[in-house]
């Protein structure tokens, strides 16, 4: 369980740092109104996932760990975004559609919700 943790918390770190470096150099091209960083991670990273979740069906290249690394780690340090929209498009694969409904529906109204929630919380403290 340890090696897993490892190689998890390995995959996360480096993508926590490609998200911060590659954000910051987008954002420093002049956009300032739109999150164009964050968006760009999260289109990157649903074809990164994308791309390593073909490769694992179409053959055995990738062992276990490699695999940890790189969706677990990698991509959900990179965006979590991007295992959130795997998800869905499993769901649509086994075309499983009220819980796609349901899962795109209540992450973006809860989600919004809570940010909304957390904010007027501490504005009110």
């Amino acid at each position: 369980m340890l090696k897993t943790l490892l190689i998890v918390g390995a995959g996360s770190f480096t993508g926590g740092i490609l998200r911060y470096l590659l954000s910051k150099v987008v954002q420093n091209w002049g956009f300032h109104s739109f999150p164009a960083g964050t968006f760009l991670v999260n289109i990157l990273g649903c074809l990164a996932i994308g791309l390593f979740y073909g490769l694992f069906e179409r053959s055995n290249l990738m062992n276990v760990n490699l695999r940890l690394f790189l969706t677990v780690g990698l991509c959900g340090g990179f965006t979590t975004f991007s295992t959130f929209i795997n998800e869905s498009f499993q769901m649509i694969k086994d075309a499983n559609f009220f819980y796609l409904s349901i899962y795109v529906g209540m992450s973006l109204l809860v989600g919004l919700f809570m940010v909304y929630l957390g904010y007027s919380l501490i504005k009110w403290l």
